[in-house]
């Protein structure tokens, strides 16, 4: 767990079965997630590019370092599990980038999840194959 004695600020995100807990601490754009450099944790360039997105529309770009610990689901819906928290954390920062935030949806939890399996099926939907004799 990071601990620091400068001031930060927290946001909980979330996305399918993830959970991410982000602190922002003022900074040179830093992004530390789990204990491992963002490049490392994300192989992908697209799912850096969903981290870094609240940044881009509040334009706070290498003004704040991100200390991220996400766990559960897939590394997609960690990377929007991020992406929420960070919003988060920097609404909670200046209440002044709430408008610019939620005008373009990151605030809002991504609601789509799994659905559960129900029994005499063989999935959520599927049914058993039928079988006339």
């Amino acid at each position: 767990m990071y601990t620091s004695s400068k001031p930060y600020f927290y946001g909980t995100g979330r996305r399918k079965k993830s959970v991410a807990r982000v602190r922002i601490v003022p900074g040179t754009g830093v992004i530390t997630i789990n204990g491992k450099d963002i490049d490392t944790y994300f192989g992908l360039e697209t799912l850096k590019l969903i981290v870094n997105q609240p940044f881009g529309v509040t334009g706070t770009e290498g003004k704040w370092d991100i200390i991220a610990l996400v766990n559960g689901g897939g590394i997609s819906g960690q990377a929007g599990a991020i992406r929420h928290g960070l919003a988060r954390a920097l609404v909670a920062a200046d209440e002044a980038n709430k408008p610019a935030l939620k005008a373009a949806g990151f605030l809002t939890r991504d609601p789509r999840m799994k659905e559960r399996k129900k029994y005499g099926l063989k999935g959520a939907r599927r049914a058993p194959q039928f079988s006339k004799r």
